[in-house]
C-alpha cells in the first residue's frame, strides 16, 4: 500500500519510537504545555492512535513559568526487559531524566535523574549494560555527543562521561540515537538546526565507545536542497525495523505553506522514510536522500485520516492540552460542553492562564463553536506563544457585549475589529486555508466577518521557537464564566 507523509500532522515534533508487545510506541516532545509527553500507538507504522502521556502529575515535572519552547525537549522511549523507559530533558530547569512504567496505558514513574548535562538523551541498552547519550559537554570539557554507562536502577553514573563523535561538521549537533545491528553500533544524529538545513548523519564502530567512522556520503538524510518542495526541515529520527523486516527513519519534518514561500505554522510533524541497508552495512535512506510526500510499503491496510474533531470524538486527557501546570478547578469539560472559568492570568503571560487546546493538524477547514460568556472575556485563540496569537473573542464591556478579533504580531497588539452582540452569546467561526484566517461571527441571524489574518505572521519565521498552531479555548478576568457547546473541526 501506499502512504502519505506526514503520518501524524500537527505540532508533535522530536519522534521517538520503539517495539514491544507487537505494537509499535512512538512519544514527541511536548514544551511548555502539559500533561507532557504524548504517546502514539500503532500496528503499523503508518496509522497512530494518541494513548496517553508520560508526564501526567506536576511531581514528574516542573514547568511553572517555562517560556514558550522551554520545558520539555526530545523524549526517547526504549522497552528493555518488560519495563519502558521515557529518556528526556527539562530545559527551564536544565535536568536530565527518565520515567518508567511496566504497562504503557497507566501512570508512569516519578523522575529518576541522570548527572550528565546537554539536550535530546538517549539510552542504549546492550547486555547487562546501559548506555546513556545526550549531545552536550564530557567530563573533560569536550563537546559533542556524549555517553556514559549508568546504572538503570538509580541513575548514578558508573563511567565518566566521554565524547564519542563530534557529527559530521554541520551546526547544532544533537538528536544522538545508538543502535547495536548486526555486531555494530550505529550513531545517529541530527545537524544543521531543526529549520531550512536540518539534516541526519549518522557514523559506526565495533565498539560503543567508538572510534566511531562517519558514513562518507552524509547527510544520509536531508531535504536541505530542494527548493520548491513543501516537505523542508527533515531530520531528528529515529530507527525502527518492522516485523516485515523493513527499516524505516521515523523523523519530523515540516509542510511550508507553499512550495515558494517559506513559513510553516503548524509546527514540525511526524514523517516516516525507508531505509535500505547495503551488503557492506552502511544504509540509505529516501530517494536519494531526501524524503519524499508518500511511498510504498509492504502490508494490506489503509492509512486512516481524521478530519473532524469535535468534544465527542475526543478526549481533555489525550489529544487536548493545558498551558503548564493547570488549576483543574477552573476546567468543566465533558463530551457535551467545555465550561472555562477565568482568572486574572492571561494568555499574554508566562503562566497557566484558563486555556485548553487543540493541535492544528491542516491547512484547510474550518473552526467553529457556540460560546456564552459571563463577566469577562472568552474566546477561539489561534496560539503559536504569548507574543503571536489571533483571538477571536466574546467579552463583557461598558458599552455591554461585544465580539472582538485581536491579533498580536510581536510587540503589536491590535484590535482589528469588533461588533456589538445581542445577548451574550454568539457563534465563533474561523474559516482556514495555507495563508488566510478568516474570523466570523453570528449573533442569532446575523452573520458578522470581523476581518482576516496571513497564517505567516504564526509561522516559526517569524515568531521563531519550536512549537506550533493551537486551537486554543480561553477565558480570562476572575468572575469570567464561559461555556463552549458544538465545538468542530473540520479538514478539507
Amino acid at each position: 500500500m501506499i502512504y502519505k507523509n506526514p503520518v501524524v500532522r500537527g505540532f508533535y515534533p522530536d519522534p521517538s519510537v520503539c517495539f514491544a508487545n507487537n505494537k509499535y510506541y512512538m512519544v514527541c516532545s511536548s514544551f511548555q504545555f502539559f500533561p507532557g509527553v504524548p504517546i502514539f500507538e500503532s500496528e503499523d507504522l503508518v496509522n497512530w492512535k494518541q494513548i496517553g502521556h508520560c508526564l501526567t502529575r506536576k511531581s514528574q515535572v516542573m514547568l511553572e513559568n517555562s517560556v514558550s519552547s522551554g520545558g520539555v525537549f526530545a523524549p526517547t522511549i526504549r522497552f528493555n526487559n518488560g519495563t519502558f523507559y521515557m529518556v528526556t530533558t527539562n530545559t527551564s530547569v536544565a535536568q536530565n531524566f527518565y520515567v518508567t512504567t511496566n504497562n504503557i496505558y497507566s501512570e508512569w514513574s516519578d523522575p529518576i535523574f541522570v548527572e550528565q548535562d546537554g539536550i535530546d538523551p538517549s539510552l542504549l541498552f546492550d547486555g547487562d549494560h546501559t548506555y546513556f547519550i545526550s549531545n552536550g559537554t564530557d567530563d573533560n570539557g569536550n563537546n559533542g555527543i556524549t555517553q556514559c554507562e549508568i546504572d538503570i536502577k538509580t541513575g548514578k553514573k558508573l563511567t565518566p562521561s566521554k565524547t564519542i563523535w563530534s557529527g559530521s561538521g554541520g551546526r547544532y549537533l544533537e538528536s544522538p540515537h545508538m543502535y547495536k545491528i548486526n555486531g555494530e553500533y550505529y550513531l545517529m544524529a541530527a545537524e544543521g538546526g531543526t529549520e531550512y538545513g536540518h539534516m541526519i548523519t549518522y557514523a559506526r564502530s565495533a565498539s560503543v565507545w567508538g572510534k566511531f567512522e562517519p558514513y562518507e556520503k552524509n547527510p544520509v538524510l536531508t531535504n536541505r536542497n530542494l527548493g520548491g518542495y513543501m516537505i523542508q526541515g527533515v531530520g531528528h529520527g529515529d530507527l525502527i525495523q518492522n516485523q516485515n523486516g523493513d527499516w524505516f527513519v521515523i523523523h519530523l519534518g515540516f509542510r511550508q505553506i507553499d512550495q515558494w514561500l517559506p513559513y510553516h505554522h503548524l509546527g514540525r510533524e511526524v514523517f516516516m522514510t525507508p531505509i535500505h541497508f547495503g551488503e557492506n552495512g552502511w544504509f540509505t535512506a529516501g530517494n536519494d536522500g531526501t524524503t519524499a510526500q508518500e511511498y510504498e510499503i509492504n502490508g494490506n491496510f489503509t492509512q486512516e485520516l481524521k478530519k473532524v474533531y469535535t468534544f465527542e470524538n475526543t478526549s481533555p486527557d489525550l489529544e487536548w492540552c493545558y498551558m503548564r501546570h493547570p488549576d483543574s478547578s477552573k476546567y468543566e469539560l465533558s463530551s457535551e460542553k467545555y465550561i472555562l472559568h477565568g482568572t486574572d492570568k492571561t494568555i499574554d503571560d508566562i503562566a497557566s492562564p484558563t486555556f485548553i487546546g487543540l493541535r492544528q493538524m491542516d491547512f484547510n477547514g474550518e473552526i467553529s463553536c457556540d460560546l456564552s460568556v459571563i463577566d469577562g472575556e472568552a474566546g477561539i485563540t489561534l496560539f503559536m506563544d504569548e507574543q503571536q496569537h489571533y483571538d477571536l473573542a466574546v467579552r463583557n464591556s461598558e458599552i455591554g457585549t461585544e465580539a472582538v478579533l485581536k491579533l498580536n504580531i510581536g510587540d503589536i497588539k491590535h484590535i482589528q475589529n469588533s461588533v456589538k452582540l445581542s445577548g451574550n452569546s454568539a457563534k465563533l467561526i474561523i474559516e482556514m486555508n495555507n495563508f488566510i484566517y478568516t474570523f466570523k461571527i453570528l449573533n442569532g441571524d446575523a452573520l458578522h466577518e470581523l476581518g482576516s489574518a496571513q497564517t505567516k505572521y504564526l509561522s516559526s519565521e517569524v515568531a521563531a521557537g519550536f512549537t506550533g498552531v493551537i486551537i486554543g479555548l480561553y477565558a480570562q478576568q476572575e468572575g469570567c464564566k464561559a461555556e463552549f457547546t458544538g465545538f468542530r473541526t473540520e479538514y478539507k
